[in-house]
C-alpha cells in the first residue's frame, strides 16, 4: 500500500514585542542611522515585525508552536515519532534545537534533528519529512520553523535590519492512505553564498569573522525571482498539475516585490497568495509555516484544497510542495 503525509494541524508563535517601522526608525535614530517608514514599505511591504525578549530561544518560540499545530491535530505529543526544526539561530551550537525541544514537549526516543537551510529550511524540513513517512520510518511528525534572526541583526545597517522578525510555526504530518504532499522540489547553489550569509564562527571561545547578517540585496532579488518560477513549476510538473489548479500561493514572506513578480509569473492573481510579510517581516525559516497557519485559522485556507509552498535562502537554496490540504 502507498503511504502518504498530510498535514493535519498547524501552529504559530510570535513573540508579544511588536515593533512597527515607527518603533524601528526610532531605535535606528538612536544609533545615528537614517529611515523611514515610507522608505522601509515602498521598498519591502513590511511595517512591523516581533522581536523576542532577552532569554527567549528558538526552542522556546517552536514549543508555542508545536503545542497549537498537536492541539489542531488531536494528537498527543507521545504520538510523535519525529522532529525536525529548520533553523538558522539554534538556541546553541549543539545540542539541536530539535533536541532541546523534544525535551520541552515530553518527548524522548524519536529522532529529533535540525535543517540548515535559512529560509528555505520548512521546505527543506517537509520535504526530508515526508519522505520519512513514505518510507515507513515516521507515522507522525513535528516540522518546525523557527527563527530569532534579531540576534543576528546589524543595527547600523538599515538595508537590512528592518527586513527580519522572530516567530516559528510548526506542522503534524501524519502518514495517510490518501495523498497529502503531491510532489516536493529542493535545490542548493553555493557559488552564491557570498550574497546571504553571517560570515561568522566560534573558535577558541572568540568569534571569528562578522557574525551578522550581510546581504547583497538586489542580487538576492534577481536570483530568487528566477529560481521561485522554476521551483514552482518544478514541482507543478511533478504532480501532473498546472499553476491554475493552486487555490493558495503560500510562499517565503521575504518581500512583497519578489512575492508579487513570483505570482505575475505564475500567472495567479494576488488575490490567490498568502501575505503575512506586512506584519510579520521576514522570519526565515519560520515564515512559510506562519503564514500557513494564519491563513488556516483566518480561514483563508481550507481543508480540500491545493497550496504551494516555496522559499528561497541564504546557500543559495530554494525550493517548493504542493500539497493537498
Amino acid at each position: 500500500m502507498t503511504r502518504f503525509a498530510r498535514i493535519t494541524g498547524t501552529g504559530s508563535c510570535l513573540p508579544p514585542r511588536r515593533l512597527n517601522n515607527d518603533d524601528m526608525v526610532a531605535l535606528l535614530a538612536e544609533r545615528g542611522v537614517e529611515t523611514s517608514d515610507e522608505w522601509i514599505v515602498e521598498r519591502t511591504g513590511i511595517r512591523a515585525r516581533h522581536f523576542a525578549a532577552d532569554g527567549v530561544f528558538t526552542s522556546d518560540l517552536a514549543e508555542t508552536a508545536c503545542r497549537q499545530a498537536l492541539q489542531a491535530a488531536n494528537t498527543a505529543p507521545g504520538e510523535i515519532d519525529l522532529i525536525i526544526v529548520a533553523t538558522s539561530t539554534p538556541d546553541m551550537v549543539f545540542p539541536s534545537s530539535a533536541a532541546i525541544l523534544q525535551h520541552k514537549l515530553g518527548i524522548a526516543g524519536c529522532p529529533a534533528f535540525d535543517v540548515q537551510a535559512v529560509c528555505s529550511g520548512f521546505i527543506y524540513a517537509l520535504t526530508v519529512a515526508n519522505a520519512m513517512i513514505q518510507t515507513g520510518s515516521a507515522r507522525k511528525a513535528l516540522v518546525v520553523g523557527a527563527e530569532v534572526f534579531s540576534r543576528i541583526l546589524d543595527f547600523n545597517d538599515r538595508t537590512t535590519c528592518v527586513l527580519f522578525g522572530d516567530g516559528a510555526g510548526a506542522v503534524v504530518l501524519e502518514a495517510s492512505d490518501t495523498p497529502g504532499i503531491l510532489a516536493t522540489d529542493i535545490h542548493a547553489d553555493g557559488k552564491h553564498a557570498d550574497i546571504l550569509c553571517v560570515p561568522g564562527h566560534v573558535s577558541g571561545g572568540n568569534i571569528l569573522g562578522d557574525p551578522l547578517l550581510k546581504m547583497d540585496g538586489q542580487a538576492v532579488f534577481k536570483l530568487a525571482v528566477g529560481v521561485l518560477e522554476d521551483t514552482a513549476l518544478a514541482s507543478l510538473a511533478k504532480a501532473g498539475r498546472t499553476a491554475a489548479d493552486v487555490d493558495w500561493l503560500i510562499p517565503h514572506q521575504a518581500n512583497i516585490r519578489i512575492m508579487q513578480s513570483t505570482a505575475k509569473k505564475l500567472k495567479l492573481s494576488m488575490d490567490k497568495v498568502v501575505v503575512t510579510v506586512h506584519e510579520h517581516g521576514n522570519t526565515s525559516a519560520a515564515s512559510i509555516p506562519l503564514a500557513l497557519d494564519h491563513a488556516v485559522r483566518s480561514g483563508q485556507v481550507r481543508r480540500g484544497q491545493t497550496l504551494l509552498l516555496e522559499g528561497v535562502g541564504g546557500g543559495f537554496t530554494w525550493g517548493s510542495v504542493l500539497l493537498d490540504f
